[in-house]
Order: C-alpha cells, then structure tokens, then sequence
C-alpha cells in the first residue's frame, strides 16, 4: 500500500476530472463558450509533459557525472513518457481551435513552438538511435538533453509572448487566469494537474521497468555471442 497510494491517488484524481469536468458548471465567457472546459484536460498535459522533461535532463545531468546506464535509461523513458503527453497537448489544444477558430491548425504562433517544443524532443531520439556505441551514445544524448530543456522552455512560455496570438491570454482573448477561473473550476483545475502529472509519473516508470527487464534479458544473450566469438 505504502508504493501504490500515489498510484490510486493519480487514478481517483482523474476520474474525477472527466466526471466534473464535464457535468460541473462553467462560466460562460466570450469566444470559450463550452470549450474552457478543455482546460482540464489540454493544460494538464503540458505540465505533466513538463514535468517529465524535467526528470529526464535531471537524469542526464547525473549520467554524465555517474556514466550509470541506470541513469541514461531514466532519461530516456521520462522523454518517451514526456512526449506522450506532449502529444496528447497538441491534439486535445488542435480539437479545441477547430471548436473554437474554426481549424484544427491555424500556425498560431503558440500552436507552432508547441510543436517545434516536441520535434526537439523527437530529434533527442533520432539522435540517440543514430548512435551504435552505448557510452558515446549516453554522453552525446545527455548533452543534447540538457541543452534541448532550456530551449523547450524559451519555446513555450518565452516566444509566444513577443508575438500576438488567438491562444486565450494573449490579444484580448480571455485566458485561464485568476481573473478568468472561478471557484468551480479551480475545484477541478489543480486536481487534473496533480493527477495527470501522477499518471505521466506511473507511464515512466512502467516504460523504465520494462526497458530494465528487456537489457536483463538481452545481456546473457550478448555475453553469450562473445563466448562464441572466442571459441
């Protein structure tokens, strides 16, 4: 019980999010509409996206210091895990602009560094998959990592203020703001936050536990080549 309850925790605060999400009330502001209610679930994603990009350049940092394979699988299964929702944030945020713009994709400035934001994170793979030689592949990873993290941030919550967007805060438009959320939807707000960081949280380690399981089976296989070889 003592390992799961953050687990149940997760798992109970997201239901509860698609539940009063949407049969609780909302205020009725203009150009939203019925659609501030993606706000539970479009927002959420990038803070758990966030969060687990967070975990991953934590983790590449140490396995530069600790050359810890370890380490270097954590890193990667948090960016695997982090794309997921990264994913999930421009399809739930592409459902809400046809609703709301009229079109799935407008190259609104904020739609377009989202998308760049993920594409660096994809580039990290591609970069790792290129790369045959385990400890060249770590390190060189690692440094893309670090570097990749600070300029997902810029992407995100730097450019898009330099610019006019449609995206709620920016040109007028109403934002989720302290001033746009009343009490019922904060009731819901914080919740999914919490609990969709917990399940992006869960999807890592399921995705590092799976990955720790096939090197363990892979590497007697391995060894076993090398006696081969010498014989």
């Amino acid at each position: 019980m003592n390992k799961t309850w953050w687990k149940i925790l997760a798992s109970v605060l997201v239901i509860y999010t698609a539940i009063a999400g949407l049969l609780m009330g909302v205020p009725r502001l203009a150009i939203l509409n019925e659609t501030i209610r993606n706000l539970y679930f479009h927002v959420p994603m990038w803070f758990a996206m966030i969060v687990l990009f967070s975990i991953s350049v934590y983790y590449s940092i140490r396995s530069l210091s600790s050359k810890s394979e370890i380490d270097d699988m954590k890193a990667v299964e948090s960016v695997n895990a982090g794309i997921i929702f990264g994913l999930l944030g421009l399809v739930t945020g592409a459902i809400w602009a046809k609703y709301t713009w009229g079109q799935f994709w407008s190259f609104d400035p904020k739609q377009n560094f989202a998308a760049i934001s993920v594409l660096l994170y994809f580039a990290y793979l591609i970069l790792r998959n290129a790369i045959d030689e385990e400890q060249k592949r770590a390190k060189i990873s690692a440094i893309y990592n670090i570097f990749a993290f600070p300029m997902m941030v810029v992407l995100l919550f730097v450019l898009p203020r330099l610019k006019d967007s449609l995206h709620p805060g920016n040109g007028g438009n109403p934002g989720f703001n302290s001033y746009d959320l009343d009490s019922r939807m904060r009731m819901v707000f914080y919740p999914a936050c919490l609990g969709w960081i917990l399940i992006g949280y869960w999807v890592y380690t399921i995705r590092f536990r799976v990955r720790a399981i096939e090197n363990t089976i892979n590497t007697p296989q391995i060894e076993d080549r090398k006696g081969d070889n010498s014989l």
